[in-house]
Formats: structure tokens, C-alpha cells, sequence
């Protein structure tokens, strides 16, 4: 039996009625959610007017009556976000026929133009069975199908099928790795700046999926019929109800601000979010940096509790898994390879034992977690941790023995700040938990960046990434007491947000540690200097001229032996991995490398020249000519227009690639640019020879501004026979693809372009990023004298944007100035960048604040 259709015309009065009931329902949806925020208002109110534009919709296409209409997914479950899409699913009994067809494009061309975000898909019992047992995806929208209207007993019959062919135990393990797949997907964390409400790590998602395991499990449909169970505490369970309740407002307030279904909370959001929500600055955070905490805090307590739950549904679901009891000591056991305890008073009777469950975790490479009496007795116990216990020498010397271990490091110190207890063994941990770091430079949270670093301090140790550290794995391996390393990685950056220099302060936390876990002076004195000066050496190496000898004295003089340059060395390394990935690359570790060589050979006792390496330099780019085919002596036409400053700022491998360039023309009518791909820097390395010209820097900067270039690093040199010799590394932020098809544009394009006597071209200024947008940089300028008198430094620090290189070189050739070379430190969204100049206007103190008030403006944005 098949119901008529109405009219076109009809159906287009009935469609032009239901679009005007949908938006009238969701706006008062809106103004009552706003009056009285309530989440099921808007949730279900939203799930119920869709229900009803759906069902007449289905009449008025005149569906027949074996079909049925079913809400699968969230809108199954009866919940709808307010611009969340609707997923559908048109259950027939047999195939459709070409009627059948035509009538089920007009329903979803229809739903569509009411204005619903529709996905559908039509499928028989038997299509929806097989679908189901191949695609978990489709497994999980099904689990919470309802009927909307058409055929019940064919729905009845599909959902009959459905539950006798569901395998609870496969969908439990199959949600279990969806879930750690998603995790990856977002860095497994859920204290990235921009978390995703809904999929990141302790948002939505892991909520409905507790939910989709227990309603397929039978364990109960909501917190309270599992806490009745007593896979919940009473008091878990009110926790999810406020956590979720939390994330919804969140969710919904989002897609109402963006109206459209956005669950990213993006920088331009969150402090729109924080103000929509009640939420006010304090006098030393924004309100967007309270939202966030708070954000953080709630999705931390729904990871702690996802990881409980589960493991309590895997005891439900696998009743039979694992055998008996092992036990371990007199507090603690194995169950299913986990750690258990003994006892539910074990924490109230022997407190150490709060320390000593990360120890046997260690210790134990069997043991792949806590069980979840256990992981809850921690939590519910933390506060046991008080001063009397942190006096206590039995647990210091436990809390140095987790840091002392072969293994499990870095995975015991994170659960020990998943719970609670680290933030109340170390008490300056509390100030910094979950605290954001709105520099657009760390992409973390202040304590997630510090177990970022532990980990990267770690990995040095471990022989599976010694491929990839190959001189930091030699180094640490050959570093007495390397432990004392994960001591100065907690501490380097615990001050932050406090007011004032976080190394300064967090020296006087680091020494505390030490003296009160009685470690040696040499060793105390070791970890808080690290502390003190773990930014000093990124700051020589990316701000200052290491090819000045007098510059590795003085860095020298700060390290004062090979074990402190050793260890700050390798901290330093490990911080600046650990705070985006964006930030670090091989430049920045070639900068690194070279300031740790130069200094190694200077406190060993070599003069400064030796330090830097620059016979060796020489001796090593020779044979490399030689290995080219270059006949002894052809070099020296070239480099005896060299001076000692270029060989002291460029490699062997440099050098020895400019002179197999240029040996048989030193005296070029003709530019000559070339470019090769730089697989260390990830990027493009270009070298310009040419007969000195006006502007030439501020035309190199235009050009490669204008290709959509980055400049990471610029040398720039004058030869004793007036030639500029100058090089820079490029990286295009959008080159997805190898870099080789454009080495020969490089090279063509600036050929011709300095053949002629042209003015220099501003490259597009481009947009700013939002980030930056959401939280200004302030510029800043100074310009200074070098310590030997000879140079000026200028250091600026700004919001990067492009075509800022191209301003700056404009600036000072407009003063007369000559550059020497230029470092180039993008971090993040920012930009810290150092010139070494030289000119006759610098030494003039009010020519040198004009020079700093015009780059100023043009640093604005």
C-alpha cells in the first residue's frame, strides 16, 4: 500500500510552513536557553521540533507505510545540539523501486530545504546488519536508533536483529582502540590551547562513549543506574552529571556564538565564551584564561573517570579474564595485570603507599595500570600528602627513587598529575596546574609543557630514539647522575605566572627540592643553575653572533665547565621541542649544536679561534673541494676576498658550496643566485653574489617576501673586493610538496630581477593570524653596542606577519645602516629576531631613537 503524494505546489506550502515552524521553535529555544540556561531545553526542545518538522515532512511526501523513520546517533538518543546535523536512517522492508526512489530524493531535497543539516542514508534490515557488523561507526549510530514515524513492526524486527547479533565484548574493545586513535588524532592531551569540546581528549565524546558501551553492555542508561550498580561512587557519578553538564553549556553557547556547528574552541571564541558564560577576569588572569582553566580542571576529572569506568566495564564485560590474585608486597597485588591494592584502608594506613604505587608500576613492567579501586583510592586519598608527609625522608626518598628508575618515568609522573598527586607532593605545581600560556609560542598548558620536557629528556636515554638524538642519546648516556636532568625539567618553568622572572623564582623552589631530598651541594648547585639559566643558551645561540669569539667567552664564562654545558645543552634542547611543534627545526638545532661545539673546544682550552673552529673550517671545506674533483689551490682566488668573519659564520659545507660556485668567476659581471633544498632545515638555501648595490637587502627581502617565503636565517657579507656574498635559509609555511621545482624559479626569477637597477617591491603585507589577532604583541625595539665596541645589535620582538623583514631592511637602509647578518626566531606567533649593523648614524644616542621609533611603527599592527 503506498500513501499519495500531494502536489508540487503543496508540498511547497508545507515545506515554506515548516521552515517557518523550525526557525520560530529554535529562536524560542534560544531566548528560553538564554533566560533559564538549562541544557535539556535546548537539547531536547531541539530533538522534539525536529521530530515533528521530520514527521509531517515524511506525511506529506506520502512515504508508505512500510517504511519506517528512524533517528539514529545523537538524535536518536533524543539530543540535539542547536546546529548539530540530523542523522536519519529510511528502513525498508524490501529494495526501493524507481518511485520509491524519486518520493526518498523529494523527503531529504525537502528536509534540506526547510534548512536541516541532514545525514541519511536508506538501508533494509539486512543492509543495516551487514553495515553494522563491518563499521563500528555505523554499530554505534544504530546502538541508539528510535523510531519517528512508519512500519514499528519493522523497526521492532530490525532492533531484535540488531541486539542478537551486537558482541558486546568486540564493540567493547573496538570503542576502547577508537578512543585511543581519537586521542593520537588530538595529541593525546586535553590541554592544547584550542581543544575540541567534543572530540579532544576529556571532552563530549568520551562521555557518550561510556554511555554507548554500558546501553550495549545493558550496565544501565545513565550515572545514577551505574553508580546503583556500583560501577560509580555516588560521588562520581554527581561529578560526570556537573562535568557533562559543563561541556554541554560550552558545546551549545559555541554553535550559538558561530551559529554553525563549531566545537573547536578557538582563541576567537574564548574570551566571547568566558563573558557569555558569567565568567570574569581576575587581577592576574583574563577571563578567557579562567574559562580555560576551568575548561582543563573538567576535562581532566573526564579522563580520570573514563579510565576508571572502563576498566570497571571490562571487569563486568570479561568476568572471566585473568586468574587469581598475585601479590606483590603486603599492600599491593596483580589483578588482570594491573596493579591493585590490598586493602581499602591501605592508603589511610601506610600513606607512603600513595608514592609507592608509581614505584611498583616502575618496577613491575608486567603491570599495565591500576585497577580502578585503585586509581580511585589514590584520588580519594591525595590529600594525604601534607607537610607531615612530604617531611617524611622514607617518602623523599621514594619520590627519588620514581625519578631514579630504568622505566616508566614520564608515564608515572603524568598519572601522578592525572590525580592529584603531584600538585600536593610538590606544592608549587598546584599554581601552575592546567594553567594556560597565552604567548602563541607554547602550544601546552604550564604543567603538560614541563611533562612535555621531562619526556623529551627521557627519550635521550632511550636507545629506540637514539636515531633520532643521535648526539643527545651520546651525551646523556655519558652524563653522571643524568636523573638530576628530569629534577631541573620539573622545576625550569614551575614559576610561571607569578609576577616576575620564573627562573629567578623557580631557583629558589629547585633549591628547596634538593636540600630537603638531602642531595649532594655539587648536585643542588647543578640543578638550580639550570633552573636559573635553562633560557640562556637558546638566547646566545638564536640572538647573538657566535661567530664573534668573544661572544663563546662569554658564554663560556656563564657554563664555566663541561658538565653544566652539557646539561643546560640538553635541557635546552628538550625545552624548545617541547613547546610546539611548529617551533623547533633544524636550524634552530644547527644553532644549538654549533654554540655547544665552539664552547666544548673553548673550555678544553683552545683559543678563541680554535674554538670557533675556523682552521678546521677550512681545512674540512678543502677536502670537501677535493672530493668534489677541484684541484688544490683553486680556491684561493676566492677566498683571499674572504675575511675571517666569513669563514667564522658559515660551515665547511657552506663554504665549500660557495666556492665550487664561484672559484672560476670571483669577479662576476652577472648576479649569481643559487638555490638547493636544505633537508635539515626543511627548507631552501639560497646564495646571492653580486657587485655591491644600494637597497640590495631590502630588494632580496621584497623578493623573497613577495614568493610567500619565511626567512629563518640571513648571513650577509661584503668581500674585501666589494661583492655582496650573501646566503639565507627559506621556508614556505604552505609548502606541502618537495621544495625542488621551485629551486629553478629562485634562481631565474632573482637573476633577472637584480640584473635590473630597480627599486625594491614591497611584498603583500598578507593577514594577520587570528591568534595574533585575540592576543596582540606589543613590539618592542632595542638597539645596542656590541661588547667589543665594533657592531651594533638590534633585537625586535613583534607579531609575525608577512612582509615584516622587508619593513625592518627598509627602516635601516633608509639610515645608511649595513647589515652584517640577521637571525631570524619565529616562535609560534612571534617573531624574535637579532641584526648585527654597523653605521656612522648608530653611535649617536637621538639618531638611535629614531631609528627605534620608525621600526616601531612599522612593527604595529
Amino acid at each position: 500500500m503506498t500513501s499519495s503524494p500531494i502536489s508540487t505546489d503543496a508540498l511547497q506550502d508545507a515545506i515554506g510552513e515548516e521552515r517557518k515552524r523550525l526557525n520560530e521553535g529554535s529562536l524560542a529555544l534560544r531566548q528560553a536557553y538564554e533566560a533559564h540556561p538549562l541544557t535539556s531545553g535546548v537539547l531536547k526542545g531541539r530533538a522534539r521540533l525536529v521530530d515533528g518538522v521530520i514527521q509531517r515532512l515524511w506525511n506529506a511526501c506520502g512515504m508508505p507505510p512500510e517504511a519506517a523513520l528512524v533517528a539514529v546517533g545523537g538524535y536518536g538518543r533524543g539530543e540535539l545540539y542547536p546546529c548539530s546535523d540530523v542523522d536519519i536512517l529510511i528502513l525498508l522492508a524490501d529494495q526501493p523501486d524507481g518511485s520509491l526512489q524519486s518520493r526518498l530524493s523529494t523527503l531529504v531535497g525537502a528536509l534540506w530545504d526547510v534548512g536541516l543539516e541532514i545525514g541519511h542514508s536508506v538501508r533494509t534490515v539486512e543492509e543495516c546488519l551487514d553495515a553494522s557488523a563491518s563499521d563500528i561507526t555505523v554499530q554505534t549510530n544504530l546502538l541508539e536508533a528510535r523510531l519517528l514515524t512508519g512500519n514499528a513492526g519493522l523497526f521492532d524486527d530490525f532492533a531484535r536483529h540488531y541486539r542478537e547479533m551486537l558482541d558486546v565484548r568486540t564493540f567493547f574493545k573496538a570503542k576502547q582502540l577508537e578512543q585511543e586513535q581519537r586521542y593520537t588524532r588530538y595529541n593525546d592531551t586535553p590541554y592544547s590551547l584550542e581543544p575540541n569540546c567534543k572530540e579532544s581528549p576529556g571532552g563530549l565524546r568520551d562521555l557518550q562513549m561510556l554511555g554507548w558501551i554500558s546501553r550495549a553492555a545493558g550496565l544501565g542508561r545513565n550515572w545514577r543506574e551505574l553508580a546503583r550498580r556500583r560501577l560509580l561512587t555516588g560521588e562520581e557519578a554527581s561529578d560526570l552529571r556537573s562535568v557533562e553538564r559543563f561541556l554541554q553549556h560550552v558545546r551549545i553557547r559555541l554553535h550559538y556564538l558561530t551559529g554553525r556547528s563549531e566545537d573547536r574552541l578557538l582563541f576567537d571564541h574564548q574570551e566571547k565564551l568566558a563573558r557569555i558564560m558569567g565568567i570574569e577576569a581576575t587581577a592576574a588572569k583574563r577571563a578567557s584564561e579562567v574559562f580555560m582553566q576551568r575548561y582543563y580542571l573538567t576535562a581532566k576529572k573526564v579522563t580520570q573517570i573514563n579510565t576508571i569506568l572502563l576498566q570497571n566495564y571490562g571487569t563486568e564485560i570479561f568476568p572471566d579474564r585473568g586468574g587469581p590474585a598475585i601479590t606483590i608486597n603486603a599492600r599491593f597485588q596483580a589483578v588482570r595485570e594491573l596493579l591493585d591494592i590490598r586493602s581499602e584502608q591501605i592508603f589511610e594506613r601506610h600513606p607512603s603507599a600513595l608514592l609507592e604505587c608509581f614505584l611498583l608500576l616502575q618496577r613491575h613492567s608486567e603491570l599495565k595500570g591500576m585497577t580502578a579501586r585503585t586509581l580511585r583510592a589514590v584520588w580519594l586519598n591525595r590529600n594525604r600528602i601534607n607537610a607531615a608527609f612530604r617531611a617524611d625522608p622514607a617518602n623523599r626518598a621514594l619520590f627519588l627513587q620514581i625519578l631514579q628508575q630504568k622505566r616508566g618515568i614520564v608515564h608515572e609522573f603524568r598519572r601522578m598529575n592525572q590525580y592529584g598527586i603531584l600538585s600536593r607532593y610538590l606544592p608549587p605545581w598546584r599554581k601552575i596546574l592546567c594553567q594556560m600560556q597565552h604567548d602563541l609560542f607554547h602550544v601546552y598548558t604550564v604543567d603538560q609543557h614541563i611533562l612535555m620536557v621531562l619526556r623529551n629528556v627521557r627519550r635521550f636515554t632511550m636507545s629506540e630514539h637514539a636515531h633520532e638524538y643521535p648526539l643527545m642519546t651520546r651525551l646523556i648516556l655519558g652524563f653522571e647522575r643524568n636523573w638530576l636532568l628530569y629534577v631541573a625539567a620539573l622545576f625550569h618553568d614551575i614559576a610561571k605566572g607569578r609576577g616576575g622572572d620564573h627562573s629567578k623564582l623557580g631557583m629558589e623552589d629547585a633549591r628547596e627540592f634538593c636540600e630537603d631530598h638531602g642531595l649532594s651541594t655539587e648536585d643542588t648547585e647543578l640543578v638550580v643553575w639550570l633552573v636559573e639559566h635553562h633560557l640562556t643558551m637558546s638566547q646566545y645561540a638564536q640572538k647573538e653572533d657566535t661567530s664573534d669569539p668573544e661572544v663563546i667567552r662569554r658564554f663560556a664564562d656563564i657554563v664555566a665547565n663541561e658538565r653544566r654545558l652539557t646539561a643546560l645543552y640538553l635541557l635546552t634542547h628538550a625545552d624548545i621541542r617541547g613547546t610546539s611543534p611548529k617551533v623547533w627545526n633544524g636550524w634552530k638545532g644547527k644553532l644549538l649544536e654549533d654554540l655547544f661545539f665552539s664552547t666544548q673546544r673553548l673550555l678544553r682550552g683552545a683559543t678563541p679561534q680554535q674554538a670557533l673552529g675556523l682552521d678546521d673550517r677550512q681545512e674540512d671545506a678543502r677536502r670537501l673541494l677535493r672530493y668534489h674533483g677541484l684541484r688544490s689551490g683553486v680556491e684561493e682566488a676566492l677566498w683571499a676576498q674572504l675575511d675571517a668573519v666569513y669563514f667564522m659564520r658559515h660551515s665547511a659545507e657552506e663554504i665549500a658550496w660557495h666556492t665550487r660556485l664561484l672559484y672560476f668567476r670571483p669577479e662576476a659581471d652577472d648576479p649569481v643566485v643559487k638555490a638547493r633544498v636544505s633537508d635539515e632545515e626543511h627548507g631552501v638555501q639560497v646564495m646571492v653574489f653580486t657587485r655591491d648595490q644600494k637597497d640590495l637587502f631590502v630588494r632580496l627581502t621584497g623578493f623573497f617576501g613577495r614568493m610567500g617565503f619565511t626567512i629563518l636565517d640571513a648571513k650577509v657579507h661584503t668581500t674585501r673586493h666589494g661583492y655582496a656574498l650573501d646566503s639565507f635559509i627559506l621556508q614556505d609555511p604552505g609548502q606541502a610538496a618537495p621544495y625542488r621545482d621551485i629551486v629553478s624559479l629562485i634562481e631565474h626569477d632573482l637573476t633577472e630581477r637584480l640584473r635590473k637597477p630597480l627599486a625594491p617591491e614591497r611584498p603583500s603585507s598578507g593577514r594577520l593570524s587570528r591568534q595574533v589577532k585575540h592576543f596582540p604583541i606589543t613590539p618592542t625595539v632595542s638597539i645596542r653596542p656590541d661588547d667589543a665596541g665594533k657592531h651594533y645589535i638590534l633585537s625586535l620582538m613583534a607579531a609575525d606577519r608577512p612582509g615584516l623583514l622587508f619593513d625592518v631592511a627598509e627602516v635601516l637602509a633608509n639610515y645608511g645602516i649595513s647589515l652584517q647578518t640577521a637571525k631570524i626566531a619565529t616562535l609560534g606567533e612571534r617573531v624574535e629576531d637579532t641584526f648585527l649593523m654597523s653605521g656612522a648614524g648608530l653611535s649617536q644616542d637621538a639618531q638611535v631613537v629614531r631609528i627605534e621609533r620608525d621600526l616601531l611603527e612599522r612593527l604595529q599592527v
